[in-house]
């Protein structure tokens, strides 16, 4: 029986280790003979370049050596026949071709409309739908710049560590300030960006509040399912079966 996992907003990091012992796990137990497994962003809490997989021995934050052994067990699931899709989230949006190649895996745009059981269905990481927060969207149109992203990866590998440090701890010092609506999507981002699409479902992330809203896009009713964080012990899934409809579930780890 044919089906498809997605996943988001793991924020793998060496200073969690139970969250990528449960992801490790996960991936034993659960995805293994699926069809596709995507993961829809945020994979890992900081991403400084793809060259991490080639100095693993020289990032003090260890961030490389997780990254190997991540990508081992991905190609491991990859070479037994699952489809492997990565998206980027607002934490590793430098995540590049060299990880994809070396998980077995093929980046996927933000959005993406994909089809199940004849039915389009819209990935999103999500970020882009909380426009009501106006600093983070000037800071999202620069992280995706090419230019900027090309100047951030030529600077010394200690260089980007310090500035991944700094970006984290300006995110969760903004955090901490901001209203919860503003940081939530905004409805009427939401209905643009379905009806422009043409889609009644929507599966995002981002947010880390995981819940199925009901809602109308052009007076036919729809659907957006919002995926949840990892944490250690509980994770969150959403499984696509032969029927096309989307199950979103909490999952022990």
């Amino acid at each position: 029986m044919s089906s498809t996992l997605l996943i988001s907003d793991l924020h793998l990091h060496p200073g969690a280790p139970d969250v990528t012992e449960g992801f490790l796990g996960w991936l034993e137990r659960r995805a293994r003979g699926v069809d596709a497994l995507y993961i829809l962003g945020d994979f890992f809490e900081a991403w400084i370049g793809d060259d991490l997989l080639d100095h693993a021995d020289q990032d003090p934050s260890g961030t490389g050596k997780l990254a190997l052994r991540v990508a081992a067990a991905l190609r491991r699931l990859n070479d037994e026949g699952t489809q492997i899709y990565l998206m980027h989230g607002n934490r590793d949006f430098l995540l590049g071709h060299r990880f994809a190649s070396a998980c077995g895996a093929k980046l996927v745009t933000d959005p993406a409309v994909l089809r199940f059981a004849d039915e389009p269905v819209l990935l999103m990481h999500g970020d882009s739908l909380c426009t009501r927060d106006e600093a983070y969207m000037t800071f999202r149109e620069q992280a995706r710049n090419q230019a900027w992203q090309e100047q951030v990866l030529a600077m010394p590998l200690a260089d980007r560590l310090q500035l991944a440090a700094a970006l984290r701890q300006q995110s969760g010092e903004a955090t901490s300030n901001k209203a919860e609506d503003i940081m939530d999507v905004t409805p009427e981002e939401v209905v643009r960006t379905m009806r422009d699409y043409g889609v009644t479902t929507l599966i995002h992330g981002h947010t880390h509040r995981p819940a199925v809203h009901e809602l109308e896009v052009g007076d036919l009713p729809a659907r957006r399912i919002v995926l949840g964080d990892w944490q250690p012990g509980k994770g969150w899934e959403i499984e696509i079966g032969p029927d096309g409809d989307p199950t979103l579930r909490e999952i022990a780890l």
